[in-house]
């Protein structure tokens, strides 16, 4: 199971470490608990972890725990909230609910309904992000193609077949012309004709969609990723990559699985 992080906001000692030592009897070793005994505190943190899930109280010195939750928010952080307090005025309620949280929990916090509120709140940030990293990978150009491949020509199907089953290898149009027993020159133009793209875009296009399931759904270095998508070379996979995506491989891995879509999709 991947570990999940979770923050615990709270300025009363008693109670930021009571969630604390529930939470930590209740799991087998899966969440890395983060505390903190101030929203200022607490944003400090969030900069530096990815969190999934922040347990806030609201009432606070300085910084109130809705304040935290729209900073965190303005610097588009993926995470569920819980909010925890001794107060259960409509208008916090409300207010919390207009930001998103997943819950509103009052004090004192019965164990069964933290467990409860935590394990369904992780489960949502699990499938938000797995919905994120479908999205990052789509390749509405392949989409497109993969879409309209039924009416293509025998011999496009079996070259692109061809070319989904061996481009983590070194290939090329000459090879795939080989292979449906084509001229290259004539593949190439029957490429252009009925996929809109050339034969090289197309097996770039595959390459890096592989390229960045791996990026998201894995801790595998980029050189090795770079080979697996099909390049002998990690500085000639990094430099393509950024021409296409317009960020690293790095800091794609690092920003688009969680922390900000815009971040990604300002850089096409």
């Amino acid at each position: 199971m991947k570990t999940k992080h979770v923050l615990i906001v709270d300025d009363e000692p008693r109670s930021r470490d009571g969630i604390k030592r529930t939470l930590e009897a209740w799991t087998d070793a899966f969440l890395v608990i983060h505390t903190a005994a101030s929203a200022y505190e607490a944003f400090n943190i969030a900069e530096k972890e990815m969190i999934d899930l922040l347990i806030t109280d609201i009432r606070m010195p300085e910084m109130s725990g809705l304040c935290l939750i729209e900073k965190l928010q303005e610097k588009k952080h993926a995470t569920e909230y819980i909010v925890v307090s001794a107060y259960s005025e409509f208008n916090y309620a409300h207010h919390a609910l207009e930001l998103g949280v997943f819950t509103y929990l009052l004090k004192p916090v019965q164990k069964k309904k933290l467990l409860e509120a935590v394990t369904k709140a992780l489960k949502l940030r699990a499938e938000k992000t797995r919905l994120d990293h479908v999205e990052k990978v789509f390749d509405t150009k392949l989409a497109d193609v993969n879409h309209a491949s039924e009416g293509f020509p025998t011999s496009v199907s079996h070259a692109l077949a061809h070319i989904n089953q061996h481009y983590q290898s070194k290939i090329g149009i000459k090879e795939v012309a080989n292979a449906v027993h084509l001229n290259p020159n004539y593949l190439s133009v029957l490429f252009k004709e009925h996929l809109g793209i050339t034969f090289s875009d197309y097996v770039t296009r595959r390459r890096l969609q592989h390229a960045k399931h791996l990026l998201l759904s894995t801790n595998l270095p980029v050189a090795v990723i770079a080979e697996q998508a099909g390049y002998q070379t990690a500085k000639y996979f990094i430099k393509l990559f950024k021409d296409n995506e317009g960020i690293t491989p790095s800091q794609y891995r690092k920003y688009c699985p969680g922390q900000a879509k815009e971040i990604c999709d300002s850089s096409h």
